[in-house]
């Protein structure tokens, strides 16, 4: 399918190519080569990226393949009443627009952004469907789907980026503001709060330093939280700070923020990189509960591990079936000059046991590999060497010391394979080990939050110029996940209430699905749609409390707006 606009053909030096076939001149660009075993030399892989203009052989018309392949070329902004794909994927479109409308998204974005709040919530839709944030692809999602966008007006990626860089950061603090504002403060809620990082593949920004990243590929880094409510699985609230603060340090201003947004009333589900005794303290102060995975082996983990050892691991009284461990609570302080005294819950699972130990004796076979490899060398070893090695170094002179040999510290060794397939989780409030486990294995939404933002909307990496479009692409991906997050939770409820398990029930399978809802223009200039709804669909439909009957009546309004913005 060809677009409704023309642009000056690439240079032949791009690869291009011309065939002319029954009269037209096709644009050929070749984006590799193949080796051709009968040839014996390379071919050029081509495809069409578009067909000549009658009257100028400089200008063409330009397909799919031509955004794809030249996403830098500058496109001109379309008609109101732009040709667009004779086949709309509207499917996932009508879940997405029944979230936005059940959270007023649509009201608080058209507050905030005003006149193109329609762009913006067709990116937050672009994001969700097409798993992708590169602005230069834009305008192939608003090519064959229904818009938000007054008027259905499809917009170039040059005005997207535009559009991008015009999102203030007030407008973004607004948002949380008023979305946070509307949440209820009466209950008492869980929020786990977790962090990221991403790659920033960005031009001259202040925002982004050099950091601990989890992916790291050499490039500074931006880090990312959420704060996500544990009791009604929603996102509450995030924080973008430089990449070379550490997570310990930023948990104390998160704690004043979510004071600031009225939350008394909660408890805060932590991972073990906020653990420390000033944190503890300052969460304490402010009176919040907290559930949190201790760090490490701590000398007091390790003598409550080896205290309850063999007391609970075999008792079916504590075994916590639905995650395959026992677990046992003991009430202990958890540093000297605490004031209060904390819940551990220790947890034993033999498949842990298993999986550390082997960890354990590997890395001793290949710490005793080393060593032996380098015995009568010179030789300078670090502290872990020394924590399981006795190590044995003789002298020929004052200066010439040589490693020798090493004997393995058993009673060091052994006492961490003892501990192999235990953990500690420590709570403040008093709870079974079997809530404390349900409470922490909760973070799992917030993990897939980060997981779903990464691969399922496009975000693994930014690629911006400005401070300002950072910001708005964080602000934009923030309430697309509000709304990705609401998608999955209505699948899942569904999934708990259906006798069947379904592998369709996943946020990318039932949106593959549902874009197959299609509406095909007729000769008359009307989109219908193509054919009834399916049994699959039908059954992704009755987890957003949608029928194929709201389908047809909302196909049939698409048509009219159409048809409207076309007079």
């Amino acid at each position: 399918m060809y677009l409704d606009y023309k642009v000056k053909i690439p240079d032949s030096t791009s690869g291009i190519s011309r065939k002319t076939i029954k009269g037209v001149t096709y644009i050929y660009y070749s984006y590799g080569r193949r080796y051709d075993s009968g040839k014996k030399y390379t071919v050029p892989i081509n495809t069409t990226i578009g067909k000549c203009t009658d009257g100028d052989s400089d200008m063409m018309y330009p397909n799919t393949n031509f955004l794809k392949y030249f996403p830098d070329t500058e496109l001109p902004e379309t008609k109101d009443t732009a040709c667009r794909s004779g086949c709309l994927r509207i499917g996932a479109f009508l879940v997405l627009r029944r979230i936005i409308a059940e959270y007023h998204l649509d009201e608080i974005i058209g507050r905030l952004i005003g006149r193109d709040s329609g762009l913006f919530l067709d990116l937050i839709a672009y994001s969700i469907i097409a798993e992708n944030s590169a602005g230069q692809y834009y305008p192939d999602y608003a090519y064959n789907h229904p818009l938000f966008t007054r008027g259905m007006k499809i917009y170039s990626d040059s005005k997207v980026s535009d559009f991008i860089n015009s999102i203030t950061r007030d407008q973004s603090i607004a948002f949380q503001n008023e979305w946070n504002q509307s949440r209820d403060h009466r209950e008492k809620i869980y929020i786990s709060y977790d962090s990221t990082n991403k790659n920033c593949q960005a031009g001259d920004l202040d925002f982004v330093e050099y950091g601990h990243a989890k992916d790291d590929k050499g490039l500074p880094v931006l880090n990312y939280s959420i704060a996500y409510d544990h009791n009604n699985s929603e996102p509450l609230f995030y924080e973008e700070y430089p990449g070379s603060i550490v997570d310990i340090s930023q948990l104390q201003l998160m704690l004043e923020k979510a004071n600031g947004y009225g939350y008394k009333h909660v408890g805060f589900i932590l991972d073990r990189g906020y653990f420390s005794k000033e944190n503890i303290r300052y969460m304490d102060k402010c009176g919040y509960e907290f559930v949190i995975m201790m760090k490490g082996m701590k000398e007091l983990v390790k003598s409550l591990v080896l205290e309850v050892k063999g007391t609970f691991e075999e008792n079916r009284a504590y075994s916590i079936r639905d995650y395959k461990v026992s677990g046992i609570t003991v009430k202990r302080q958890l540093y000297l000059s605490d004031e209060k005294e904390r819940y551990f819950h220790i947890f034993y699972n033999d498949r842990k046991k298993s999986s550390e130990r082997e960890a354990v004796e590997a890395k001793i076979d290949r710490m005793s590999t080393f060593l032996q490899s380098h015995e009568g060398t010179k030789l300078e070893l670090g502290a872990n060497f020394r924590k399981y090695f006795d190590l044995i170094y003789y002298h020929k002179g004052q200066e010439d010391e040589k490693f020798e040999c090493a004997r393995e510290l058993y009673d060091v060794i052994d006492e961490e394979i003892r501990l192999c397939g235990y953990f500690v989780i420590i709570t403040s409030e008093k709870m079974t080990a079997e809530d404390a486990l349900n409470l922490y294995k909760s973070r799992d939404a917030s993990e897939k939050l980060f997981r779903g933002d990464k691969s399922y909307l496009g975000n693994r990496s930014f690629r911006i110029q400005s401070n300002e479009s950072l910001h708005a692409k964080i602000f934009i991906e923030f309430v697309a996940l509000i709304v990705r997050n609401r998608f999955h939770k209505y699948l899942k409820e569904r999934m708990v209430n259906s006798e069947r398990k379904f592998n369709f029930m996943t946020v990318p399978a039932a949106v593959r699905e549902l874009e197959k809802i299609e509406m095909l223009r007729q000769p008359d200039g009307s989109y219908r749609l193509d054919h009834a709804v399916t049994a699959t669909q039908k059954e992704i439909l009755k987890a957003f409390h949608m029928t194929a009957k709201n389908i047809t009546e909302q196909a049939n309004e698409i048509n009219e707006d159409i048809h409207r913005m076309n007079q």
